[in-house]
């Protein structure tokens, strides 16, 4: 009888930063945005954005292993916010779970659940009170089994907009 090889989630050191950023870089692509799209400082810009969020904000990866070999990746942190927050802690502090990628060849086993799990945890652990995330196409029916649901964000598309 065949099994499937044993999939291990465990919090990413600051060693693995790099790994997360490629991760990151890789879900962009993987979701059709043309790599010309992308700064070419992208490595940088990433690794200079974990050091800050963990300094800041409670920033955590967590990384899925077969084998001893990393094949996914989940980063989350406290939500900085896009206005100010005047809720109180208790009533309203979001986390935020970004870069949820798993390498194509390990999709459909769980892995993206379980490290979503895990950010989950985390974000439990440092008080949150909700977690947020941005969904790619693919990615939503993962979220929406975890008990995500659709919020009410609107989005309106400036360059496609005319001028008046």
């Amino acid at each position: 009888m065949l099994t499937q090889p044993l999939i291990q989630t465990r919090a990413a050191t600051p060693e693995e930063d790099g790994l997360i950023a490629r991760h990151f870089y890789q879900m962009w692509l993987d979701n059709q945005i043309a790599e010309s799209a992308i700064a070419i400082d992208w490595l940088e810009l990433t690794l200079k954005f974990i050091d800050q969020a963990r300094q800041s904000l409670n920033y955590q990866a967590f990384v899925a292993e077969v084998e001893g070999e990393v094949v996914g990746s989940a980063g989350c942190q406290r939500f900085a916010g896009l206005y100010p927050n005047i809720m109180q802690a208790t009533e309203r502090c979001d986390g935020y779970i970004w870069g949820v990628y798993v390498e194509p060849a390990y999709r459909g086993r769980g892995i993206a659940t379980q490290l979503t799990q895990q950010t989950i945890a985390y974000l439990k652990a440092i008080g949150c009170t909700h977690a947020v995330l941005n969904a790619s196409p693919s990615g939503k029916p993962v979220y929406s089994r975890l008990g995500f649901v659709d919020g009410n964000l609107m989005r309106l598309d400036l360059q496609l907009q005319l001028a008046p």
